[in-house]
């Protein structure tokens, strides 16, 4: 069988194939096509920057020639990373590929312009190749973060406040061990988990992204060769900071260390493991009935079971999740290290942040569907509630510790020895404290399962 053209049923990955829509906004941004593309902002910024550095070897360029170099840019297309492309099968190196692109674009078509024609060799001047890389890899995660990312986890943090205000009065049967405990309500559940995913959000666009432009082996060699009096580590502070809008790093062997993007993938992680927590809990909420789902015409939950509507998309969100984390902890734990000034296994590594990154999207786009679904079955949790009146042991006991009854907790312990907790059983109990004031007794035989909540729907409604 001859193989069958690219396509999305014929691509290897599934962020290609059956998930390629869903990851359209990351395409441009961290795909081989975003890499040359901020290859060609941060080689067009240096030359520029270059231009006014004051060298008299290198007037600063006119305006049309600094609005023609950014339009290479601001143009970028598919059309550009394929010129590139091909010029790698001569160069076998692709940023050398992006700065003979430059050039020849130069040449072509602009060099007809003031100050291009003597502007060639500044293109890509004393820096190596990792001075273009480093930029462009964090130009492209800042992008992704920013554009994509925080997006996604907000519209689930959206969802998580909705349900924790509609629902922060629905009383709902803890379950801790899987077995029943002290009742809280379905929106404090949600609640619990937005708190968590808001500063695992604020870490993630707290972490800064380091970069560098000093050369072969972070000591500007190079560069003073060119012009031995003049400041290029501050030169190289204003490009990075002023015209790209990163964290200078001074301290760098050949490669930028990646300890920013190694924080920033952690931090990541983090906030994909809040939600695998949440999905499976949701998960269980389904299977105890406790929420619905909302259907759709033609859709299918099983292939044989007509009755059946799956949980899938948080299982796909929980399955997505935890390739994601399998990703991002590999790339957080290898690029840091280098084998002393340079060593190239970063590189194959570094072309999979769209991979690790993507991953994390598809899990977010599945938990929002998800979320979108949900009916809560307050019948359910109602039931659930009126059959556990055990629950109530602890108020009770709490109450008998305050007046000094002895041995509470033991005393309940044992009551009624065996049989299930029933309404009835337990106000026999509660008649039997005569120890107790009456206003108290009564206080506790008013008290539900399903009343006995605490600060929950406080605590719901406040966040």
């Amino acid at each position: 069988m001859s193989s069958p053209a690219l396509s999305p049923l014929t691509a290897l990955s599934p962020l290609d194939g059956r998930y390629a829509a869903t990851l359209a906004p990351l395409r441009p941004l961290l795909s081989e096509f975003g890499l040359m593309h901020r290859r060609v902002q941060v080689e067009v910024e240096w030359l520029i920057a270059l231009s006014e550095a004051g060298f008299a070897e290198f007037p600063p360029l006119p305006a049309a020639a600094q609005a023609a170099l950014r339009a290479l840019v601001q143009q970028f297309g598919e059309a550009d990373a394929e010129a590139i492309k091909a010029i790698e099968k001569t160069t076998n190196h692709d940023v050398k590929a992006v700065e003979y692109w430059i050039k020849t674009r130069v040449k072509t078509e602009l060099g007809a312009l003031p100050g291009l024609a003597q502007a060639l060799e500044f293109i890509h001047f004393a820096c190596t190749s990792e001075d273009i890389n480093n930029t462009s890899h964090a130009l492209m995660l800042g992008a992704a973060r920013e554009q994509v990312l925080l997006p996604a986890l907000e519209r689930v943090a959206g969802q998580l406040q909705a349900l924790a205000h509609a629902h922060a009065d629905v009383p709902m049967l803890s379950r801790t061990h899987g077995q029943t405990a002290s009742p809280t309500t379905v929106g404090k559940e949600a609640a619990n988990v937005l708190a968590r995913l808001r500063r695992a959000r604020q870490q993630i666009a707290a972490v800064a992204l380091p970069a560098k432009m000093n050369g072969a082996v972070g000591n500007y060699n190079a560069h003073l060769a060119a012009w031995s009096d003049f400041d290029w580590e501050a030169f190289g502070r204003r490009v990075v900071e002023q015209r790209l809008g990163l964290t200078f790093n001074p301290y760098t062997i050949q490669i930028e260390p990646h300890d920013g993007m190694a924080e920033l993938f952690d931090a990541i992680a983090r906030a994909n493991t809040i939600l695998i927590d949440w999905c499976r809990d949701v998960w269980g909420y389904v299977a105890l009935g406790y929420f619905k789902q909302k259907t759709r015409a033609g859709e299918v939950g099983s292939s044989t079971m007509p009755h059946k509507v799956n949980p899938i998309d948080f299982e796909n969100a929980e399955g997505n999740f935890g390739l994601a984390n399998a990703l991002l902890s590999h790339l957080s734990q290898k690029l840091p290290i280098s084998r002393w000034q340079r060593d190239l296994t970063d590189s194959t590594v570094l072309r999979n942040m769209g991979v690790a990154v993507g991953y994390a999207l598809l899990g977010l786009t599945s938990l929002a569907r998800g979320m979108d679904k949900l009916e809560l079955n307050a019948a359910a949790l109602a039931a659930d509630l009126d059959a556990a009146w055990e629950v109530l042991a602890e108020p009770v006991q709490t109450v008998m510790r305050r007046y000094g009854l002895p041995d509470p907790y033991e005393r309940l312990k044992e009551y009624p020895r065996g049989k299930a907790m029933t309404r009835e059983a337990m106000h026999a109990f509660i008649d039997s404290l005569h120890e107790l004031p009456e206003a108290e007794r009564q206080r506790l035989k008013a008290l539900t399962p399903a009343a006995y909540t605490g600060l929950a729907a406080t605590l719901a409604r406040r966040i």
